[in-house]
């Protein structure tokens, strides 16, 4: 009998290559068959380890079956890839049980005549396992191939910061990545949560930059009763610096354009101690569910809610204080967190969010009072969606000019952040944090 996360595991990998669902979503549709704990941390080891190891395997796959995985079956070529990372890199789970396991899978799902050609692939891949196929030249080859990232991104991160640079950025998004909390100060303290959490049985230590930022260490507080008591929201923290270089303040007026899930939106609300109004916009009827439950749980008294489409004019004056721009991009910068991002998007990707991206700047940035700010944002790591789109918006807007939040220069530690225009710049391999970009831009008064 197959082990049922490994059958979550194959259906999350399979739906995700078919481009059905991107891996949360698969993840959160395969999790609801497991109903033990330990299956469903399992099945999500397994299918994000494989996806962020996916170019290596495929070359694996390649030299020792002959032929080009696109080639294969996709059902087969997913069964070898989940396989091939639990027979590397999984040391507890017995590799004649992975194998075992690999062969029905290709049974079951009715390519009975591959099975044979699955199991030998994958023995030998066993018996290798301390000499695969795998480069350590030329550095192109090291970074596409053994460190399995695409050759186009590889190629453009080489070019741009250098092969010890890229090197480390790739093996940073290689790494599992910790859960960080920000703690919400509308209903407790730093302090008083880290203890209630160690009460329960998590560890955490505080975040290195963010300031209302915790590593979970070990434990885990969503199986705890604090969980959705809205004392605590899941927040990466490069994300949570964006929040604070919004720097939003008590009485100011404050458009979240962006806002689903709602993380930044909440941390803004209790930034301003809930004084002030924060308007959080979404797009989409899903979207806004999850933003009204973030919302609802955090008990920000101040944060109002309207479905809107941030690439359509504004039905807003220019009211507001600061405007957040958190624009939808191509997530290049949150592979450590979404490892599936580096094979679904393309170099020709970056220009049609960019076109968007700076569409939107441009259109909200008449809703900001003269004096007041809008911060553009992504967790892109690619200078098309981040610096060009502001030097595009700068342009073509006269009077607009960079600032920089004073906590930001004044802060210890968080000017090594900002890049030589003051924007804030998080880089993976000198920061040990995902890659996010957020600039400030004042309207002229």
């Amino acid at each position: 009998m197959i082990a049922p996360a490994r059958i979550a595991a194959y259906e999350t990998v399979l739906a995700v290559a078919a481009g059905r669902a991107d891996l949360p979503a698969a993840l959160a549709q395969t999790r609801t068959k497991l109903h033990d704990e330990r299956d469903r941390a399992l099945a999500g080891e397994i299918a994000t380890g494989t996806l962020r190891w996916q170019g290596a395997f495929d070359h694996i796959i390649e030299t020792f079956a002959g032929r080009a995985p696109g080639r294969l079956d996709p059902e087969i070529l997913v069964i070898l890839r989940i396989g091939i990372f639990q027979l590397l890199h999984l040391d507890r789970v017995p590799a004649s049980a992975v194998v075992d396991d690999a062969v029905e899978l290709a049974r079951k799902a009715g390519k009975k005549s591959a099975a044979g050609f699955v199991n030998a692939l994958l023995r030998r891949v066993s018996r290798e396992r301390a000499q695969l196929p795998l480069p350590d030249a030329p550095p192109i080859d090291v970074l596409s191939i053994t460190l399995s990232h695409p050759r186009w991104l590889a190629a453009r991160w080489l070019a741009r910061h250098g092969y010890d640079a890229a090197a480390t950025w790739a093996r940073f998004d290689n790494a599992p990545a910790p859960l960080t909390l920000r703690v919400n100060t509308l209903k407790t303290s730093v302090d008083r949560l880290r203890a209630d959490l160690a009460a329960g049985g998590v560890t955490t230590e505080p975040a290195r930059f963010a300031q209302e930022g915790l590593v979970v260490t070990s434990g885990n507080p969503l199986l705890t009763p604090l969980a959705h008591t809205g004392v605590f929201v899941v927040q990466d923290e490069a994300s949570q610096l964006v929040g604070e270089y919004v720097a939003a303040m008590a009485g100011e007026r404050v458009l979240d354009a962006c806002a689903s899930p709602g993380g930044k939106t909440t941390q803004m609300a209790a930034a301003m101690a809930g004084n002030g109004t924060i308007v959080a916009a979404d797009l989409r009827g899903r979207r806004i569910d999850l933003l009204a439950r973030t919302v609802a749980e955090s008990g920000a008294p101040n944060v109002h809610l309207v479905q809107a489409n941030a690439r359509a004019a504004p039905a807003f004056a220019a009211v507001f204080d600061a405007v957040l721009v958190d624009a939808p991009c191509s997530g290049l910068g949150t592979i450590r967190r979404d490892p599936d991002v580096r094979w679904r998007r393309s170099e020709a990707d970056l220009a049609r969010f960019a076109e968007a991206q700076r569409e939107m700047l441009a259109g909200l940035a008449t809703v900001v009072r003269p004096g007041g700010r809008i911060v553009y944002s992504t967790c892109s790591s690619e200078p098309e969606e981040n610096e060009a789109v502001v030097e595009d918006f700068l342009a073509n807007h006269p009077g607009f000019r960079r600032e920089t939040p004073p906590r930001f220069t004044g802060r210890a530690g968080l000017a090594a952040l900002l890049d030589r225009d003051g924007a804030l710049k998080t880089l993976p391999f000198r920061d040990g944090l995902e890659g996010f970009y957020a600039a400030m831009l004042v309207r002229p008064t």
